[in-house]
């Protein structure tokens, strides 16, 4: 894994003409499916934009970066704008479904979750769950690597656009930061240059 991260590098150049598979591209969704968070409430959604037209429309307000059109797939990752009580009871019924369990046994479980998001302002609540959603990016960037295909995660952009674009608020959602995957372009200077990275001494504090 550790010469998988070292050959990553957040790719500023896609080669446009080579495709993922869709055998990886399958799995890629289901790493991201399956990315942990807390309480297992996957207060996510993921928008894959394949359309060009629309990526063309969507790049000026990502500070105008080509990994928007030029990567093979552009995936916008998004937050719940509220998440109620009844999504956590819906999730729970889930639990019950998928494990062959009473719903009854989940009271506790269920009461648990409730308080603890009842305990949050708005403003906490919507920073835990965009929290939620980094964990899923770096389970997706992880395995990109692992599997050497290339990605750049993106903050610079305009989320406010891109969620009026996509039609967002009508499914309960706004975008949180993006990540463009394909393969790298073989004149992408950056992908020679060598990894900086803190010593371990200076990243690593032990308490004995």
């Amino acid at each position: 894994m550790n010469d998988d991260l070292n050959w990553r590098y957040a790719t500023k150049k896609f080669d446009s003409s080579k495709k993922i598979s869709k055998q990886d591209f399958a799995e890629l969704l289901e790493v991201l499916r399956f990315s942990p968070s807390s309480y297992g409430l996957q207060p996510w959604k993921f928008v894959i934009v394949h359309d060009p037209v629309l990526r063309k429309k969507l790049r000026p307000h990502a500070l105008g970066q080509p990994q928007v059109t030029d990567a093979d797939i552009l995936i916008v990752f998004c937050a719940l704008k509220i998440m109620d009580e009844n999504y956590v009871k819906r999730h729970l019924d889930h639990i019950a479904q998928v494990r062959g369990v009473t719903k009854e046994s989940l009271l506790g479980y269920e009461q648990k979750i409730i308080a603890s998001l009842k305990a949050k302002s708005p403003e906490a609540a919507s920073h835990w769950m965009h929290n939620q959603v980094y964990i899923a990016l770096g389970i997706l960037l992880s395995e990109c690597a692992h599997r050497k295909i290339d990605a750049c995660p993106m903050e610079g952009f305009n989320a406010t656009e891109f969620d009026e674009i996509l039609q967002l608020p009508k499914e309960g959602l706004e975008s949180v930061v993006l990540c463009a995957i394909g393969y790298r372009a073989v004149d992408d200077h950056y992908s020679q240059l060598k990894k900086v990275r803190f010593d371990k001494n200076e990243v690593f504090i032990d308490k004995p």
